[in-house]
């Protein structure tokens, strides 16, 4: 005896203005460099609109507003003009992240709280104005970790605090709001990015590096934004094959 379909729940189909596996407007912080331009690009390749927040315009021509994300409130008001200008949010994507390499004792104390405000305390308000307009659409968010936002290295004290901490922030927003915004954390490894340009030689990659192209990772990115209603990736590990910071 076969066991009959459930029944769909209706909160799941509902409250949707696009259809599904459609992209629509994507806010992308620090979408002018790195994995955030891959992304910014990738929606734009989908068929959707980009919107980047971040301190500069991006080369490739998206929308943008700048903001510094260490200020809350101006990433707040930022996230309100974007939304604002292109009629609403479908999703948004935390790609701005910043880091500070060196021993607790021996990184300014400005540069280390920097670390936390942009890639903490930004994200939080970042998704906190962007909430309200992403359930009026069962909206995504994907925010983005890093595999030392689960395992602790030396000399990342600051970096891996705040990466640590979108983990557990991402995971209790997922709970909060269940059935009525996807909630999706990517944890990325190592990427061919400039992240890795201003700091002292001895924190660099080497030449023999195995690291991820941010393509393919802002790839796993845009499966997760167009899962539909109802259905989510809750977590995602994307890394080079031979990532030496995961497991």
């Amino acid at each position: 005896m076969t066991s009959p379909l459930p029944t769909p729940d209706p909160g799941t189909t509902t409250r949707t203005s696009r259809p599904a596996g459609s992209l629509g407007t994507v806010l992308v912080t620090g979408g002018s460099s790195g994995l955030g331009a891959a992304v910014a690009d990738a929606v734009a390749a989908g068929g959707g609109t980009p919107v980047v927040l971040d301190l500069k315009a991006p080369d490739a021509g998206h929308a943008f507003v700048e903001v510094d994300l260490a200020d809350t409130a101006a990433a707040e008001s930022a996230v309100a003009q974007a939304a604002d200008a292109h009629g609403g949010l479908d999703g948004v994507v935390t790609a701005a992240g910043i880091d500070r390499c060196g021993r607790l004792v021996d990184v300014a104390r400005e540069d280390w709280e920097r670390v936390i405000a942009v890639n903490l305390l930004g994200t939080a308000a970042v998704v906190r104005a962007a909430l309200p307009h992403l359930e009026a659409r069962r909206g995504k968010v994907v925010t983005v970790s890093s595999t030392l936002g689960v395992k602790a290295v030396s000399d990342a004290t600051a970096y891996c605090a705040s990466k640590f901490g979108v983990v557990g922030f991402t995971r209790a927003l997922a709970a909060e709001w269940a059935g009525k915004v996807g909630v999706t954390l990517l944890v990325p490894g190592g990427m061919w990015t400039h992240f890795f340009d201003d700091r002292p030689d001895q924190y660099k990659p080497g030449a023999d590096a195995r690291l991820n192209d941010p393509a393919e990772t802002a790839d796993a990115v845009l499966y997760a934004l167009t899962r539909p209603a109802g259905s989510e990736v809750r977590e995602l590990v994307v890394a080079a094959s031979e990532e030496g910071s995961y497991p």
